[in-house]
């Protein structure tokens, strides 16, 4: 070994110690006499010293080192001065006093500085990923992500699952989005898909009698990307046989609960994790992914509202619209660029306007509201009665900004959601420590498709209906709630799970109503059908991003921030310059032709 101890390892119980510690030259301090270097390993920092008095041959080569060499050194743990102490490090007590020193390998100019507290184009920081995995920072969420994986291997193995690798080549079936996909060389003209999850594969393993699977699975959807999705994310997959809705919650309540337990000591987990039906949730928050870090409720005042004289009301109550509002606390005394950068956020939104009331600070009381306590663009045409009445409804005070939109229940609920987050990030309301689990159920099992004109999974087909819901496959397949259900945390979406259909007819009913004809049927999902002749017990189970959850864990906004290698939000690696082209030997030998759009 290079070294026999680690840079982050020291401590004044060392002190006499002779060690040998290897790792990169984090900065350099010539002091003349003396040459300072922090040298940093994946454990820390360690502060050497070079003194002409302990080698010369040392303190002339530490004169020549540079940022981000690679180095070895050998020396005596010595008390630091007093005074000259550094409490933000571990070692910060103690220094190498060293005697020899190595160079391993040098660097060039790195194109940013190894620091955690550096502004970088994110581009650039993909690009030559390889320095920016050196940041502490990137270190901490690469073990983090190691951590949890391990706790999941141990949770998910006590409890009887059985680890089972599936297949990355498979056949392409609809799971949402486009699928990536593999030319065959050994079948001209025919693709593989890569798997967007492995949806009918697990299923079939519990027709199999494997009864409890898990896997931290390798998924690719070819989908636009924002901050919380990749060209491939991993998830923890799982199903079980003979359970029910509960019994999933409750294995991954404690699961997560665990999780957190071990990897953010002074995280503060709401427990148990509360449960919204899928319509509570809509109408309390405007979103089936809510952030229950803090409050803000939104409120329905369609009826109060349109008895006013405010035409933009009368006309949404009267078409069948909704008209709802949140109130930002304390916030009454916003100025016309604050309001105005919330009417266009709104707008940006979807919505046509955002109407808000300020409340004056001043008012004794919500009853006591004065004419001269009200400011609102709207306000000749509401009277203080009206407002009074508003207020009360939405649970607002003296002080307080009820901001109301209109319109569609969709439209509303989108742009109040996106407001209630906004407002929240003004107010620093989202309490960074806080981890805020929800169960979100009771979905409807499809969706309308207006453009399409035909029914869509809301969640995905193999979920199955609830057993009272069943009649409303033929009448009213939009009535149908499905037994499925969500895990979310913090205004993001963990995991999706089911209890999966596992009766061959009614599977085959689910794929008539999206849409699907008996050809199509059969050759996306003959080999799960036919599955289910042979035997097929209940199951249900969940896919849970591993990579939201590390970030949430780790306190990150973007999930490329605890991937090792990601992509940009274009699909694009810098560092391999992927996508790219492929030679001409091998296109003939995939039999493919490349015919680029016309611009």
């Amino acid at each position: 070994m290079y070294k026999d101890t680690n840079c982050g390892d020291p401590r004044e119980s060392s002190v006499g110690s002779q060690i040998t510690v290897a790792g990169w030259v984090h900065r350099r301090r010539d002091h003349g006499n003396l040459i300072f270097i922090d040298l940093r390993d994946r454990s820390g920092l360690l502060q050497v010293v070079f003194n002409p008095e302990y080698g010369d041959k040392g303190h002339d080569l530490a004169q020549s080192l540079r940022s981000e060499w690679v180095v070895q050194v050998t020396g005596k743990v010595v008390s630091r001065l007093p005074g000259a102490e550094n409490p933000d490090l571990p070692t910060g007590q103690v220094e190498l006093s060293a005697t020899d020193l190595t160079v391993l390998n040098r660097s060039i100019t790195p194109p940013f500085e190894v620091a955690d507290d550096v502004d970088v184009d994110p581009t650039t920081r993909l690009k030559y990923r390889f320095v920016d995995l050196r940041r502490p920072k990137m270190q901490e969420n690469l073990r983090l992500r190691h951590k949890v994986s391990h706790i999941i291997w141990d949770y998910m193995s006590e409890k009887g699952f059985t680890q089972i690798e599936t297949p990355i080549l498979i056949k392409s079936t609809p799971e949402g989005a486009r699928d990536y996909v593999v030319p065959s060389r050994v079948h001209p003209g025919d693709f593989y898909a890569l798997p967007q999850s492995p949806q009918q594969l697990k299923q079939l393993l519990m027709v199999s009698g494997v009864e409890r699977y898990f896997q931290i699975a390798r998924c690719f959807r070819d989908e636009d990307l924002r901050a919380d999705r990749q060209p491939e994310h991993t998830q923890l997959d799982f199903e079980m046989s003979f359970v029910h809705q509960d019994d999933v919650m409750e294995l991954v309540e404690d699961l997560y609960k665990n999780i957190v337990a071990e990897t953010v000591p002074d995280g503060e987990v709401i427990t148990p994790f509360p449960r919204l039906t899928y319509a509570e949730a809509m109408e309390r928050f405007g979103s089936d992914k809510p952030d229950l870090r803090y409050g803000m409720e939104l409120t329905t005042i369609t009826e109060t509202a349109a008895s006013s004289d405010a035409r933009v009301f009368q006309v949404v109550a009267s078409s069948g619209g909704t008209i709802r509002g949140l109130v930002a606390p304390d916030c009454g005394n916003y100025g016309r660029r604050q309001t105005d950068e919330l009417t266009e956020f709104a707008k940006s939104s979807g919505a046509q306007g955002l109407v808000f009331i300020a409340l004056d600070v001043n008012a004794p009381s919500i009853d006591g509201l004065e004419d001269d306590h009200i400011k609102s663009p709207l306000k000749k045409f509401l009277s203080v009665d009206v407002v009074k009445k508003m207020a009360t409804e939405m649970g607002a005070e003296p002080g307080d900004l009820m901001l109301i939109v209109a319109g569609t229940d969709k439209l509303v609920n989108t742009v109040l959601s996106n407001l209630r987050g906004e407002m929240a990030r003004r107010l620093d309301l989202a309490d960074p420590k806080k981890i805020a689990f929800a169960w979100v159920y009771d979905f409807p099992l499809f969706e309308w498709d207006d453009e399409l004109k035909k029914y869509e999974p809301a969640h995905h087909v193999f979920s199955s209906p609830k057993a009272e819901h069943m009649d409303y496959l033929d009448s009213d397949p939009g009535k149908v709630i499905g037994t499925l259900w969500d895990l979310v945390c913090n205004g993001s979406e963990m995991g999706s799970g089911s209890i999966r259909i596992h009766d061959r007819d009614l599977q085959a009913k689910l794929f008539n109503i999206i849409g699907y004809t008996e050809e199509q049927i059969a050759d996306r999902f003959g080999q799960l059908l036919t599955a289910f002749t042979y035997g097929a017990p209940p199951h249900g189970g969940m896919g849970l991003g591993l990579d939201r959850l590390v970030a949430i864990l780790a306190g990150e906004d973007a999930i490329r921030e605890v991937i090792a290698f990601p992509k940009t939000q274009s699909a694009f690696d810098p560092l391999f310059q992927a996508p790219s082209k492929i030679e001409e030997q091998q296109l003939d030998e995939l039999h493919l032709r490349v015919v680029m759009p016309k611009t």
